[in-house]
């Protein structure tokens, strides 16, 4: 099932608008957040702790996906460091001596932009999410079928 029919699927959902949107905007902050590689386990246990739609939250971690992640996170390391006030993001890397340990030792300076970014996007985009997500399903039940 692609995601955009999983996101056709929330229409669907036997749940009121509100807690739709609430485990459709948890499930995008939590996908946009710089805990990468544990969104899914994140939005599963979020859904249960706060008795979330589990797939409304699933559909709205997915929103990041191999295709999405890159410009997402980057976008994300780039606002956080324009608000930090980094102004050299990428390093003068010597490609001939190229390593793991030197390319993360180059890189360590984006990690506090990575958090201050991804966690600022994801707060935004999940207020978002939830403002069309809520009134997308309003309108959706009101259109006669």
């Amino acid at each position: 099932m692609a995601l955009r029919d999983k996101l056709s699927a929330v229409f669907s959902v036997k749940d009121s608008p509100q807690k739709i949107a609430v485990s459709f905007a948890i499930g995008i902050f939590l996908g946009m957040s710089p805990l990468l590689g544990l969104h899914t386990v994140l939005g599963i246990a979020a859904a249960w702790i706060f008795r979330l739609n589990k797939f409304v939250t699933i559909v709205g971690v997915y929103i990041t996906n191999p295709w999405t992640i890159v410009p997402i996170y980057t976008f994300a390391t780039w606002f956080g460091a324009k608000l930090l006030g980094i102004d050299k993001i990428i390093p003068d890397i010597n490609w001939n001596d190229i390593s793991f340990s030197y390319l993360m030792n180059e890189m360590r300076h984006l990690l506090l932009p990575f958090v201050v970014g991804t966690t600022l996007v994801g707060i935004l985009s999940s207020i978002a999410g939830y403002i069309i997500i809520y009134h997308a399903v309003v309108k959706s039940r009101r259109t006669p079928k």
